[in-house]
This record gives structure tokens, C-alpha cells and sequence, in this order.
């Protein structure tokens, strides 16, 4: 079923259609949210925020675009007021599972490659590094992060050319290995 006629049946007060938007779109809401704020137990508050925001919505819903961008867009927008309030915490890892059996030495260079992909991330502009996230953790085309975001698509464009030459400044080290 598709999410948009599910979205009919949430606002006609079906809450097991809620149940499997939900099941369908949390964790890409989650692992964007935990990326952006760094915080796990934060990123699950935004999530449940945002899911709390649709199903009251509902009844207003539209599918004038897809849903993952509906959701994501709140989503974003609620990380952003997060940013505004309150400095992010970084965290000392981000939430992956680790590749099976590596080396000591290669786990010692994933690690060091990770933590200077999550700080160069984290000192990206907010937009870009929700748009950075949104492109290469949630591998989202350019029309979803321009809805997301609410800007165009050549927005959306430069702000993720913007992040990739800042990143690529700042992780020179690992990218000539």
C-alpha cells in the first residue's frame, strides 16, 4: 500500500496505517537525526516529535510530494530548532555496526577516518550538513533534500556542492590515502 493511501486512511483515524508509516519511515527519520545532532537519545525525541507532528496532520496531508520528503522535511526542520536552542553533542562514534573481522590496524584507521568524516561533518553550516547527510547516509535525490529543505533544486545542488568542497578541504589526509 502506498504511503500516500495510507496517509488517507491515518487521517480517517486508522492507526494501524500510522503503525506501518511508522515501521516504514523510522529508521531513515532516525539516522538522519541522530547524525545531525550527535545525540541518540535526542534524535529518537525529534523522530517521535515528528511522527507526533504528522499524525496530527493528517487530516491536512496533501500528496502534493513524496512522503519521505514530507517527513523528512520535518524532521530537518526539527534539528535545525534543536541547533538553535542548544549546541549539539558530539558523539564518540556514530551509530553503525562495525565491518566483521577487520584488522586491528584497519580498525584503528576506520576509526580515525570515522571521527574526521563526523567532526568535518558537524562543523558544516547546518543546511549543508543536513543536505550532506540526506545525499550520502539517506541517499535522497535532489527534489527530496529541495523539499526537505525548502529550497530549490539548484539550492539544494549548490548547498551540497558547498559541503563537498568543505569537506574535501578538511579531509585532504584521507583522501590522497
Amino acid at each position: 500500500m502506498s504511503d500516500d493511501l495510507l496517509m488517507q486512511r491515518v487521517a480517517a483515524g486508522d492507526l494501524q496505517a500510522f503503525e506501518q508509516i511508522v515501521h516504514r519511515h523510522h529508521r531513515s527519520a532516525w539516522n538522519i537525526a541522530a547524525r545531525f545532532l550527535g545525540d541518540t537519545e535526542e534524535a529518537r525525541d525529534v523522530v517521535q516529535d515528528a511522527f507526533l507532528r504528522i499524525l496530527e496532520a493528517a487530516p491536512r496531508y496533501r500528496p502534493s510530494e513524496r512522503f519521505r520528503a514530507y517527513l523528512l522535511r520535518i524532521v530537518g526542520r526539527l534539528c535545525l530548532d534543536r541547533c538553535r536552542r542548544k549546541r549539539p553533542v558530539l558523539m564518540h562514534a556514530l551509530p553503525e555496526l562495525a565491518d566483521p573481522a577487520p584488522s586491528p590496524a584497519e580498525t584503528v584507521e576506520s576509526a580515525e577516518r570515522a571521527e574526521a568524516i563526523r567532526r568535518a561533518i558537524h562543523g558544516l553550516p547546518h543546511r549543508q550538513r543536513l543536505a550532506i547527510l540526506m545525499r550520502y547516509y539517506e541517499h535522497c535525490g535532489y527534489g527530496e533534500i529541495a523539499i526537505a529543505l525548502g529550497v530549490s533544486e539548484k539550492a539544494a545542488e549548490r548547498l551540497l556542492a558547498r559541503g563537498r568542497k568543505t569537506l574535501e578541504a578538511l579531509l585532504t589526509k584521507w583522501i590522497q590515502e
